[in-house]
């Protein structure tokens, strides 16, 4: 029986920079410094998995990857999240034939899953570039979303999302906005055509893993659509974290 995994990358701690625990050094009293256990701050073991993971290589921005830190962070403290250790992201910034999601388990420090998914077909052909939270758009909504129940419906079994970011994608329930399975999300459509299909705004993803994903990150983990959009860039309300490099890798 194959695994229900797309891409598994595991992530050992007992090896390299990361045997036992991560250590940084800070500042004490009288200018004296001392070593302290990287894991005492989860923001920043974190963002170490970018490196650990090699996520730049998988095609993952790292201004992606740190704003969805910063995002799961402030949704964890406000009690949104039943999950916390669980971050998917679906990395707009590059083209849809590339495996643009990513499911992350931080706690493990795993990639469980990496493949592709649609954006709405008026949000752009290969590259998202126009979004919108308006009704029949048939834009994709960037921003934070907390993921629901499931359900089958007209593309079997879907996943239901929260839009978490007001006037950006928080009528994504009213339009529909869920996480499904496509036919038209498949590699050999972006190998045959340069893109893969593109939905009426849903986040949808290919038919051979959709199950698995969807049972992976339903009830209650975090969900990122990201773009360097300047729009969105200069109105969400989740991207403030000064303390993090958000260059654009």
């Amino acid at each position: 029986m194959k695994k229900p995994i797309n891409k598994l990358i595991k992530f050992t701690l007992a090896t390299g920079m990361f045997a036992g625990v991560l250590f940084t050094i800070a500042p004490t009293a009288g200018n004296k410094m001392k070593v302290v256990p990287l894991t005492e701050n989860r923001l920043s073991s974190k963002q170490a998995l970018f490196e650990a993971l090699k996520l730049d290589s998988l095609g993952l921005s790292k201004a992606a990857f740190n704003f969805a830190l910063s995002g799961l962070e402030k949704l964890e403290k406000e009690g949104k999240l039943k999950n916390p250790d669980l971050l998917t992201i679906a990395d707009f910034s590059q083209p849809s034939n590339k495996k643009r999601l990513f499911v992350i388990d931080l706690k493990q420090g795993t990639v469980l899953f990496n493949t592709f998914v649609s954006h709405g077909r008026n949000s752009g052909t290969a590259v998202a570039n126009s979004f919108s939270n308006a009704p029949e758009s048939f834009k994709s909504s960037l921003g934070f979303y907390v993921t629901g129940d499931t359900y089958k419906g007209q593309h079997g079994y879907s996943l239901r999302l929260e839009g978490e970011e007001q006037g950006i994608n928080d009528n994504a329930m009213s339009r529909g906005i869920v996480m499904h399975s496509a036919k038209y999300v498949s590699e050999q459509i972006a190998k045959l055509q340069g893109y893969v299909g593109r939905s009426l705004g849903c986040p949808a993803i290919p038919e051979k893993v959709h199950k698995q994903i969807i049972e992976v990150i339903k009830n209650g983990s975090c969900l990122f659509l990201y773009s360097p959009d300047k729009s969105y860039m200069a109105n969400s309300k989740m991207l403030t974290a000064p303390e993090m490099d958000s260059t654009v890798a």
